[in-house]
């Protein structure tokens, strides 16, 4: 008896739909996709139109002005100024002020930075390693600079800095007489940077402890297993650990620096004879005498300054491979 073979069915075509039913997902999540966006810049529409009117509008404004002659007198009239190109800048390496000021400035910076760094390391070692007791204590006293009006700290500076201060009464007991320093063109910097080392302390010694906590203790502990003293487990094992930090550290430091204002406005008025003159309180005295072309110029000449620095900072102190 023969069985009859049934045929077997043809593979169903798939239907003509599919196609589209895949790329479904795919349209759904890009259009979820610009709704989301679409929410996030209205929810950030708020300080985008305050970052562009009040902080990128005068940026460029103040850009465009530097190339410029405008002065108060122009202030009814500003889109009749007329343009000077690089006339403003090339004034300004003209103008021995100026120059003064920048030289101020760098000293300033190449002296203060590395002081300020190196003195906050160190009382961010003592306050992780030697000292014990009482380190909430240290650690209040430390920061309190950074937190106290300048007004405040220049009256208790001048006090020190005075010809009959407590500084020169101390050099007294070693038979030494101290110069007036803050009137006195070879002491007023100095004394400057000395007032503002102490005052930026705080901010560094945060930051270093937060990054020496962070060093494994493992890798001293085997370091010390294998014979490293102190100052190579510092150097080979903590300062590497520490790089981070210490860019952050370097150049939130000479940023601000570079624009010390308040130190020479408060105590010297940037006396005597431009000794305590800085770029920053160049370009204020300019801006307060109505050449705002001039004195954009200047800042921005100041702002050039920063980037180099910063640059500078990033490649030497940078990542490492």
């Amino acid at each position: 008896m023969s069985t009859l073979s049934t045929p077997a069915a043809p593979a169903s075509a798939p239907p003509a739909s599919a196609p589209s039913r895949g790329r479904t997902p795919r349209v759904r999540a890009s259009r979820r996709s610009r709704r989301m966006t679409l929410t996030a810049w209205l929810f950030s529409l708020p300080f985008v139109v305050l970052f562009l009117v009040f902080m990128a509008g005068p940026i460029v404004a103040s850009l465009g002005m530097s190339f410029t002659d405008m002065t108060t007198r122009d202030l009814e009239t500003p889109f009749q100024v007329n343009l000077v190109g690089f006339d403003n800048y090339v004034r300004l390496f003209q103008d021995p002020r100026f120059l003064r000021s920048l030289l101020n400035t760098f000293v300033f910076v190449i002296v203060a930075v590395p002081l300020t760094m190196a003195l906050a390391l160190a009382v961010a070692l003592a306050l992780d390693k030697g000292i014990r007791r009482f380190r909430t204590v240290f650690r209040v006293g430390y920061y309190a600079p950074v937190v106290t009006s300048i007004v405040a700290i220049a009256i208790v500076w001048r006090f020190i800095l005075q010809p009959d201060g407590l500084l020169n009464g101390f050099l007294s007991w070693f038979g030494i007489q101290g110069p007036d320093w803050l009137q006195s063109t070879a002491w007023a910097l100095p004394s400057l940077i000395m007032m503002a080392v102490w005052r930026n302390i705080g901010t560094l010694m945060v930051i270093f402890l937060a990054a020496l906590q962070g060093v494994p203790r493992e890798h001293h502990e085997a370091a010390m297993v294998d014979g490293a003293n102190v100052w190579q487990r510092f150097t080979n094992i903590t300062i590497p650990a520490m790089r981070p930090a210490l860019l952050f550290a370097a150049v939130i430091t000479g940023i601000g620096f570079l624009q010390f204002f308040e130190e020479p406005y408060v105590m010297t008025q940037g006396g005597p004879l431009d000794a305590t003159l800085s770029t920053a309180m160049y370009t204020y005295d300019q801006f307060g005498f109505g050449n705002y072309a001039y004195a954009s110029a200047a800042s921005y000449v100041l702002f050039i300054a920063i980037v180099i620095l910063s640059l500078i900072q990033f490649r030497f102190l940078g990542k490492k491979d």
